[in-house]
C-alpha cells in the first residue's frame, strides 16, 4: 500500500514541475513523501492578491484512497479556514466518503486557492469572519489584510526546509481568474451560495483538460446568506 501511494505522489509531484502552475508550489520535506509543505498564492483581482500562505499535507499510506490532512501554517482570516488549528473545512478533505481518486496534489492546492477568494458561507468554521464579511465586507478586507501582516502561526515545528522560502520554487504559468471556478463546488464543508456555485470536473485528467476550459460569464447578482 505504501508504495502505491508513493508512487502516485511521485506523479503528482511530477505534474506540479511539468505545468508550473502559477500562484501554487509543494514539495515532499520527508523520504517517504508522506509530508509536503506547500504554499498557494492568491487570486489576481482580490484582496488576497499578492498574498502568499503556507501550509502543511500529510498523506498516509493509503493515498489516494483517502485525502490527505490539510492545514495553514500562515492562517487567514476567513469563513473555511479554523482560526486555531488552520484546518481548511472542505467537504472532500474531511469527509473520506466524498473525496474522489481523481483528486490530484494539485487539483487540491487549486481548490484552496480559488476557496480563499469564495468563501462559503453557510455553516462557516469561523463564524466571526463570516458575520463581518455579510455586515461590512470592506472591514473584513482590512482585517485580512491585518492578519496576513500580524498572522497567526501555528506552533513552529517544522522541517527546516519550510521554513526557508526559497526552498519553494515559484510558479510563473498564469491561469485566468475565471477559470478557476471550474474547480470549486459543493466542494467546501458547507453549500457554497448561488454565486459561488460550479461544477467540480470529476474527469481523472481534469489537469490536463484545464487550460482548454472556456471562461465563464458569472451573472448571477451577488449575495451572502449566512444559515
Amino acid at each position: 500500500m505504501h508504495r502505491r501511494a508513493y508512487f502516485l505522489l511521485e506523479r503528482d509531484f511530477q505534474e506540479l514541475k511539468e505545468n508550473n502552475f502559477k500562484g501554487i508550489t509543494a514539495f515532499p520535506v520527508s523520504e517517504d513523501l508522506m509530508e509536503w509543505g506547500a504554499s498557494i498564492q492568491g487570486l489576481q483581482n482580490t484582496v488576497w492578491q499578492g498574498l502568499f500562505f503556507q501550509l502543511t499535507i500529510n498523506f498516509t499510506s493509503e493515498y489516494n484512497l483517502v485525502p490527505p490532512v490539510v492545514k495553514f501554517l500562515t492562517i487567514p482570516f476567513h469563513p473555511n479556514v479554523d482560526q486555531n488549528t488552520g484546518r481548511a473545512c472542505i467537504d472532500f478533505l474531511d469527509d473520506p466518503a466524498k473525496w474522489n481518486t481523481s483528486y490530484t496534489l494539485s487539483s487540491i492546492l487549486f481548490t484552496l486557492q480559488v476557496m480563499l477568494s469564495n468563501p462559503v458561507l453557510e455553516n462557516p468554521v469561523n463564524l466571526e469572519a463570516a458575520q463581518m464579511l455579510i455586515k461590512d465586507e470592506s472591514l473584513y478586507k482590512q482585517i485580512v489584510l491585518r492578519f496576513f501582516n500580524q498572522p497567526s502561526q501555528l506552533r513552529d515545528d517544522r522541517p527546516e526546509s519550510l521554513k526557508d522560502p526559497d526552498k519553494f520554487i515559484r510558479s510563473t504559468k498564469a491561469v485566468s481568474f475565471n477559470d478557476y471556478y471550474k474547480t470549486w463546488s459543493g466542494i467546501a464543508t458547507s453549500k457554497a451560495t448561488e454565486y459561488y456555485r460550479s461544477p467540480l470536473p470529476e474527469d481523472p485528467h481534469f489537469i490536463g483538460e484545464y487550460h482548454k476550459w472556456k471562461k465563464l460569464e458569472l451573472k448571477h447578482p451577488r449575495e451572502w446568506n449566512l444559515k
